[in-house]
């Protein structure tokens, strides 16, 4: 059972607004629109009649259909498309139904009802971003001076402030937006190309009905039919999965500094919120969790994206039958996260007073380089790190405040007072350009 199909789990792996884009009834809309926007370009251009046109625009609306009896014939024909041709044209008065699909190839329909739903779909990813990314900035603006630990390989490094963190995260979902605006213009296409691509079905006015019937459409002409050229598939998935890993690294992130014995964020919590069944102290970050899971699934569905590229000839339903699944399950799962992520960021608690504590774990060693860089200015950067590091090594081992083993060595008194030593020693003096790059992040419109 997956659990985009779970009544029990799909709003955790996805949102109904993104699940309605890529419904049954929706793709169904979307290719009666297909081929209406064809018969029209059609008609306009006299290659059929216009009363043909007419009556296909007349009955063209998904709840004209039976959608049972469309998924039967599917399974009865192993096609996707003629089923729904042969209940439209059922649909039609005679003999204006039997215009309908008039020289089009079932991969024409299925790909530009397609790419009408991605613009759909686009349109939630964009708006929700863009709320993220607004959401990030605030969160950067509103602890620019919040001093806390910053950490490589998992240890204390360096004083930077919560702001900073956030600004990080800002920073990379506006880069996201901007891939999402390249993204857009590349996918509002579809393809309108005949059997192997060359649309030889409508001789001389195949040209201009191309022309017209993505007009009509509000869609761009692509330069040359993209049957068997899926890139700009194999892109839009590429981008889901990098927005929703981001968004894992960031949930990721609030998960380790959930920790106990971190303590510096939590994701919101509610009276009613469980965490456990058995241990009901348990407040765990299970919404950040459940992106982390999702963007695991996104990025493993990037290797069967690039299989869908890897297209035989000029048709393949080998590999584009990969498509069919990937696109709206990859489109369920970033909008999933995008909404978990918005509520826990929006509501994230920030406990200031466990990240100034943490500050002081490390028995002021987490400034070491703030000591060893005023120091190399008299005596040198290899020979102050030497020094620095024997002192450090010692504070660590005998557990001892920095501080305290500063002030007893001969060499450092020689350079520098407790007075300067109180002040290399304080966190707050050593948060660099954090404020700096906070400025630069909420610039980003």
């Amino acid at each position: 059972m997956s659990v985009l199909a779970s009544g029990l789990f799909q709003d955790m792996f996805s949102t109904r607004e993104m699940r309605e884009i890529f419904s049954d009834r929706n793709m169904v809309q979307k290719w009666i629109d297909v081929e209406v926007a064809l018969a029209e370009a059609e008609a306009e251009l006299g290659v059929i009649p216009k009363e043909a046109a007419a009556e296909i625009r007349k009955k063209g609306k998904v709840e004209n259909f039976s959608l049972e009896e469309i998924g039967k014939g599917i399974l009865a024909t192993w096609h996707p498309i003629v089923p729904l041709v042969r209940q439209f044209e059922s649909l039609c008065e005679k003999p204006w139904g039997e215009y309908i699909h008039w020289g089009a190839t079932t991969q024409d329909i299925m790909d530009t009802g397609m790419m009408l739903q991605v613009r759909e779909a686009l349109q939630v990813v964009e708006r929700d971003l863009k709320k993220l990314h607004e959401i990030a900035k605030n969160l950067a603006a509103k602890y620019r001076s919040t001093v806390m630990a910053g950490r490589t390989h998992g240890q204390q490094g360096l004083p930077l402030t919560f702001g900073y963190k956030a600004a990080v995260w800002a920073d990379e979902l506006y880069r996201h937006l901007e891939r999402l605006q390249a993204l857009k213009a590349k996918t509002n296409t579809g393809n309108l190309s005949g059997g192997v691509g060359t649309l030889a079905s409508l001789g001389s006015r195949a040209a201009e009905v191309r022309e017209l019937f993505f007009a009509k459409l509000g869609m761009d002409t692509p330069e040359v039919t993209w049957h068997s050229a899926r890139d700009r598939i194999a892109e839009t998935v590429f981008l889901l999965s990098l927005i929703g890993t981001t968004l894992g690294k960031i949930g990721n992130e609030i998960v380790q500094l959930q920790r106990t014995e971190i303590g510096e964020l939590e994701e919101p919590f509610y009276h009613g919120k469980v965490g456990s069944s058995t241990m009901p102290q348990k407040r765990n970050p299970m919404a950040c969790e459940i992106v982390v899971t999702i963007s695991a699934f996104l990025r493993q569905n990037t290797a069967l994206v690039m299989q869908s590229m890897m297209m035989e000839h000029e048709r393949d339903m080998r590999v584009w039958a990969l498509e069919w699944d990937l696109v709206p399950t990859c489109f369920k799962l970033a909008s999933a996260a995008l909404s978990h992520m918005q509520w826990v960021l929006e509501k994230l608690n920030v406990n200031e007073k466990r990240m100034a504590a943490n500050l002081g774990v490390s028995n002021g060693l987490i400034m070491a380089e703030a000591v060893f860089m005023k120091l190399a200015e008299s005596i040198g950067h290899q020979k102050a790190h030497d020094i620095v590091y024997d002192l450090a090594m010692k504070s660590f081992e005998e557990n001892v405040p920095f501080g305290d083993v500063l002030k007893r060595d001969e060499e450092v008194k020689s350079h520098l007072s407790e007075q300067e030593l109180g002040r290399l020693l304080d966190t707050a003096n050593y948060t660099g350009l954090s404020d700096y790059f906070v400025e630069k992040a909420l610039n980003q419109k």
